[in-house]
């Protein structure tokens, strides 16, 4: 007799299998092309993905062709399980995308202005949201007892603010960047970060079945816990991880992995510990996102695995569940005004009175009240979780994703309307002024810069100028310690450092490497390809006058070769002139030749 243990676990159906995956096509198809049409008609693309899941729903396709989707969509628990998971997928994604784009650093720069308006424009809201949950009638409650955890999701709901929309349309308009924008954003930030922390709460008051203080308590401790740990230890913890597999692996394909890992991990602790998984994908997003050495291409290559994936499927299986024969009904269309309206009329007051208090103009308060309005994906992800632990029923949800779809059309036209009246000061011209030049730059651009170590004055000057640019713009220095293999395959020991000596700062953060090769320009030219924006290196050779070389054959082959900016040390003749500039640490005088070309100008700015 078999056990549980032995038995061979049987394969999926070959029908349901087929069943999923032609779901999955035509429900992707659908949202990609109305997604772009709506992107050509000014309007976000999550528009026209919930729109194609609509048309593909009971709505439009059901009543046209019955047979036919029931037979693509069929009422089967295991296939709408199936789906669902494809959708939780996309889900994580689009909030760990989130995390990345969310700006701690711009959250700090406008913080307290920020912070009026987002307090502004949750406290309203969520207050009228919770207000119109306890008023609204029985019959569009899951369970008329669970009244007060039914408002709560109301009230999260009403508060979220979706910053795809309001990041989307400050960069068409080139408003990103403008004091305004940065508020607009930051504040949106504040508000998402505040959102999950709150649906955490309620998805854990719903999940126990009980709403008490220490429910409630308990599930605040945890989501606020979570979130500390994860700004204070867990950043820390990334950094080195991120840091320790950059250094032995390396590579775009092993970070994906790595993020997309401990976002579904931390996720699933998140949700062991009895607060959403939403949450603890969120907060990775945020530290991989801050992490130094995080490559923007992970970021770029999620974003378009989630665009034109997951996330275009999530949005189009959402809008399979609306019903719109339902909210054309007299009754649940009164709700629906009544609650678009509340949840319009909540935002825009608290926006603004928040704003106030923060001392903004008139058509600034506009302007922000208009973005913060927006409620987008976020909001359907609300929706999603509040329908799958049974505290909306489908008229409710059909509701919140009306309104999730009616602000984000709203508030494109708001924002630009409003927007074109804030006019732009002359301390905030400067400051555009000087970011355009930090783009511009160079220096600011170096994240990584690789030292060669050698046993030479100039290598000492190649380390007190590497110092100087880490102060400048806070740069991580590898030092790089190369050893030659010989023919008899013995190692050569000639540039390995002294334990008792070091050439830098004692203040300065530097990573040693140990690394051997056939050659210098070997050994070098492979450790520049993980991720280096500058090697700097020193030689006290003297010029070669011969057309052949211009350094020598290793360093020539380093310059011309490197993946990233080079600069070379060479001390020549100025032995005398090097110890001065170290002792002293001033450099008086400095001569640049110019030509017109890039790295003339890359010479100039660091000179």
């Amino acid at each position: 007799m078999e056990t549980v243990a032995t038995q061979v676990l049987e394969m999926i159906d070959h029908h349901v299998l087929f069943i999923l995956l032609l779901q999955l096509s035509v429900l992707l198809v659908a949202a990609k092309f109305f997604g772009e049409m709506m992107v050509k008609l000014g309007q976000p693309a999550i528009v026209g993905e919930l729109l194609a899941g609509v048309i593909l729903g009971p709505s439009i396709f059901g009543l046209a062709f019955p047979e036919l989707q029931a037979t693509i969509f069929p009422h089967d628990q295991l296939q709408f399980d199936l789906l669902s998971v494809v959708s939780w997928i996309g889900v994580l994604f689009l909030l760990i995308v989130t995390g990345l784009e969310t700006d701690l650093q711009l959250v700090k720069k406008v913080g307290k202005k920020a912070i009026l308006v987002s307090f502004g424009g949750i406290s309203i809201t969520f207050i009228t949201g919770y207000g119109l949950g306890i008023f609204i009638p029985d019959e569009f409650l899951v369970d008329p007892e669970q009244r007060i955890v039914f408002a709560a999701f109301m009230a999260v709901a009403m508060s979220i603010t979706a910053v795809p929309v309001l990041a989307k349309v400050l960069i068409d308009l080139k408003l990103i960047r403008r004091d305004i924008g940065q508020v607009i954003l930051a504040a949106g930030m504040s508000d998402d970060t505040i959102g999950w922390i709150m649906l955490s709460v309620v998805a854990g008051l719903a999940a126990s079945g009980t709403v008490d203080i220490t429910s409630v308590a308990w599930s605040i401790f945890v989501a606020v816990a979570v979130i500390i740990f994860g700004l204070t230890v867990g950043s820390k913890i990334i950094s080195y991880i991120i840091n320790f597999v950059d250094r032995h692996v390396g590579g775009v394909e092993i970070q994906f992995s790595l993020l997309i890992a401990i976002s579904f991990a931390f996720a699933a602790f998140t949700l062991a510990m009895g607060i959403e998984a939403v949450l603890g994908a969120f907060i990775v997003g945020v530290l991989f996102g801050q992490a130094p050495r995080f490559k923007s291409e992970v970021g770029h290559a999620l974003e378009i695995a989630t665009t034109g994936f997951v996330a275009p499927i999530f949005f189009a299986a959402a809008g399979l569940r609306v019903d719109l024969a339902r909210l054309m009904e007299f009754d649940v269309f009164i709700i629906g005004m009544l609650v678009l309206s509340i949840a319009c009329l909540g935002k825009f007051l608290g926006v603004f009175i928040g704003a106030s208090f923060a001392k903004f103009s008139f058509w600034e308060k506009i302007a922000l009240g208009s973005g913060m309005n927006a409620r987008g994906a976020m909001e359907i992800i609300v929706a999603t979780i509040g329908l799958g632990l049974g505290v909306l029923n489908l008229d409710m949800y059909s509701i919140i994703v009306m309104v999730a779809i009616t602000t984000s059309l709203m508030a494109p036209s708001l924002l630009r309307w409003s927007l074109a009246k804030v006019e732009i000061n002359q301390i905030e011209a400067e400051r555009l002024k000087q970011e355009e030049f930090s783009q511009k730059s160079f220096l600011l651009s170096l994240k990584r810069i690789l030292f060669v170590y050698n046993k030479n004055t100039s290598a000492r000057l190649a380390v007190h100028l590497s110092v100087l640019l880490q102060k400048y713009n806070k740069s991580e220095i590898s030092s790089l310690i190369t050893s030659k293999i010989q023919k008899e395959g013995q190692v050569e020991e000639d540039n390995k450092i002294d334990e008792d000596i070091s050439i830098f700062p004692n203040d300065s953060k530097v990573e040693t490497i140990t690394k051997t090769g056939t050659s210098l320009s070997e050994i070098v030219l492979k450790e520049a390809d993980n991720g280096y924006n500058l090697i700097t290196l020193g030689t006290e050779r003297i010029l070669n006058t011969s057309k052949k070389f211009l350094f020598n054959d290793e360093l020539d082959t380093i310059v011309q070769n490197a993946s990233c900016t080079t600069m070379v040390v060479n001390e020549a003749n100025g032995k005398a002139i090097a110890n001065q500039i170290l002792e002293t640490g001033l450099i008086k005088r400095i001569l640049v030749p110019t030509i017109g070309t890039s790295y003339s100008a890359r010479a100039l700015e660091v000179a």
